[in-house]
């Protein structure tokens, strides 16, 4: 599996696991993590299309819905959370030998189909994730053992999950069950709706569709990454604005599937 890391150069920063949406890595979700490195964390963005041989996909992102959709959906199909598991294990056994990453709790955080992902890591490590954040994650209540809701009792963190006024993959009333269903936590918890937003809103520059016009306030990235932050102070993380600006733009890392990473 190839991961892309983002950190600063100089000393271990605390660590986030970004999953990406189902648009994939491209430079959108890469300038992402440059702003979460640049401002002192450890970022992982690790590549769930690799089964598929793919890295970039940026040429079904810009088809036409009727033309992009029936491409995307069979690599959507083939990134299981139990094999999105077992390679973020794998993973999280090479961040615990790179010395650029800081020692103790990691955040993590999901786009869309990744918001499951996040949730599930959180689940499957409830002594190591400190704070998870699910963005218009999608299949909230699917009748699955892996669905957001089955999972969520199992999260012990601090908890943020965006959701779009307009998403046909989220509507309304499973906004309002999410809520319901998490009101009793004993962790930070927010499950904030954006107005007038559809599904995709974090992505300012974004594939804009019928389903997932543009952001139509322009702050609502700004706003998420916001809320990330106080996730992360909440729990006390090592302070991200200790003026360690400068970072490694990238390292490439091959990983297999259920096995330590060596760097390439």
């Amino acid at each position: 599996m190839t991961t892309l890391i983002f950190h600063p150069e100089d000393d271990p920063s605390p660590v986030i696991i970004l999953y990406m949406d189902a648009f994939g890595i491209r430079e959108e979700l890469r300038n992402m993590a440059r702003r979460l490195a640049s401002v002192g964390y450890y970022v992982a963005v690790p590549n769930l299309y690799y089964r598929s041989s793919l890295l970039e996909v940026d040429q079904i992102a810009s088809m036409p819905d009727e033309d992009g959709a029936p491409k995307i959906m069979p690599l959507v199909r083939e990134v299981t959370v139990p094999r999105v598991m077992a390679d973020s294990d794998a993973l999280l056994g090479f961040i615990d030998q790179d010395s650029a990453a800081a020692k103790g709790p990691i955040g993590t955080v999901g786009y869309c189909m990744s918001g499951r992902n996040a949730i599930a890591l959180a689940a499957r490590h409830p002594d190591r994730v400190a704070a998870v954040a699910s963005i218009y994650g999608t299949w909230l209540f699917e009748d699955s053992p892996t669905s957001p809701a089955n999972m969520l009792p199992s999260v012990r963190c601090a908890l943020y999950m965006a959701c779009a006024e307009h998403d046909p993959f989220v509507p309304l009333h499973e906004v309002e069950a999410l809520r319901n269903m998490l009101m009793t936590r004993d962790a930070p918890t927010e499950v904030e709706l954006y107005a007038g937003e559809h599904h995709g809103f974090a992505f300012p520059k974004g594939r804009a569709t019928a389903a997932s016009p543009p952001s139509v306030t322009g702050s609502s990235s700004s706003a998420c990454s916001d809320r990330f932050w106080q996730l992360h102070d909440r729990r006390q993380f090592s302070d991200p604005l200790s003026g360690r600006r400068s970072m490694r733009l990238s390292r490439r890392l091959g990983l297999p599937p259920s096995t330590p990473t060596e760097q390439i």
